[in-house]
This record gives C-alpha cells, structure tokens and sequence, in this order.
C-alpha cells in the first residue's frame, strides 16, 4: 500500500485560489527564471517561502501590488498556510533542472 496524502479541507478558498494562481504563474516557464533572479539579487534561498512573501518578489514577478501575496496568506488559516506552503515547495521542486543547477546556490540547504 503506497503513501496516500490526507485531504485536508481549505477554508479560505478565495484567498487560497488567488495566492495559488500567483504561484502557478511565478513558476511558469516564462517567469520562473525572472523570479530566480530576484530570490538570488536579494541572498533568499528557494525554500524560504515566507522571507520570498516579505521582500514581495512573488507580488514583483506577477505584476501585483506589492504586499498582495503576503496579505493573501496572512488571511489563510493555519491549516491553509500549511497547504500553501507545500504547494510552494511543490512547485520549486518542478523546476527544470538546468535552472536548478544555474542556481544551485538558492537550492542548497546551507
């Protein structure tokens, strides 16, 4: 018997949609590298989700107002932020992997 992720019901659903659409078009193959530049002009590691909300790069990336994202998560319940933070490391794991190896430096743990 394989692992079988828990569905854990969201509770802000608008809230949760918008930040997750932010994020699906920050790692879009057109954008990611844009957004790549920007985690590493400011030293933020890749898995820093909530340093990457503080400096708005994801808001910078997608042409929102500065402190969208930030202000969408802070309106998400805990459980929500928890789902939203492994959606985000979901997505940085989809990278390709040249990308990853041309910023190997945002990718490493220390």
């Amino acid at each position: 018997m394989g692992f079988e992720q828990a569905t854990i019901r969201i509770e802000k659903t608008r809230e949760f949609g918008d930040l997750k659409a932010a994020l699906d078009q920050t790692f879009s193959a057109d954008r990611v590298v844009k957004y790549l530049k920007a985690l590493d002009s400011r030293n933020i590691r890749i898995r820093n989700f909530d340093a990457a909300l503080a400096a708005n790069v994801i808001d910078a990336n997608t042409g929102a107002k500065a402190g969208t994202a930030r202000a969408l998560y802070g309106a998400l319940t805990v459980s929500d932020q928890a789902q939203m933070r492994e959606f985000y490391l979901s997505k940085l794991e989809e990278v390709e992997p040249a990308l990853r190896v041309k910023f190997n430096k945002l990718y490493q743990y220390y």
